[in-house]
């Protein structure tokens, strides 16, 4: 379960979009709801799916004034081509030292097939426009995820 809940201010960080500015979360606080959401890694099944579906519903959040973020412990060359690859209109943030995912307390042991890791684990956190944690998704499965997420904005 992560370390911040419902309620709490969301812990700000910096991100690069697309098109290379950066800017932080903060700079949205007054202006934008915001979907940050936690994924492993670029180009694996289940975060491909993420990202496809959140890419397909961009505009739908995007018309309701929010903005989506997504966060991985992949660099910034990789987001790139992950970016790139899906068509993906949002901007990814390179947590390549788990200070974000730690922030938020997502990264932790995790198992699978037996074997037992230290990673991110897939979180969602819907963040209002003053900048508090209204949501959090633990447990994530990747297939569907975007819907669910824009109806619990409605």
């Amino acid at each position: 379960m992560p370390a911040i809940s419902e309620g709490s201010d969301a812990p700000d960080f910096s991100m690069r979009d697309a098109k290379g500015k950066v800017f932080r979360l903060s700079d949205l606080k007054g202006k934008k709801n915001a979907v940050v959401y936690f994924y492993p890694k670029d180009f694996t099944p289940g975060c491909t799916t993420e990202a496809a579906e959140f890419s397909r519903d961009y505009d739908k959040f995007a018309k309701a004034g929010i903005e989506i973020v997504g966060i991985s412990p992949d660099s910034e060359e990789s987001h790139d081509k992950f970016r790139s690859k899906m068509g993906m209109p949002y901007p990814l943030v390179a947590d390549t030292e788990k200070e974000v995912a730690k922030k938020y307390g997502v990264y932790g042991m995790k198992s699978f097939m037996g074997r037992e890791f230290m990673g991110v684990i897939r979180t969602t956190f819907l963040v209002d426009k003053s900048g508090r944690i209204i949501r959090v998704f633990s447990k994530v499965k990747p297939a569907g995820h975007s819907k669910e997420v824009l109806e619990s904005f409605g």
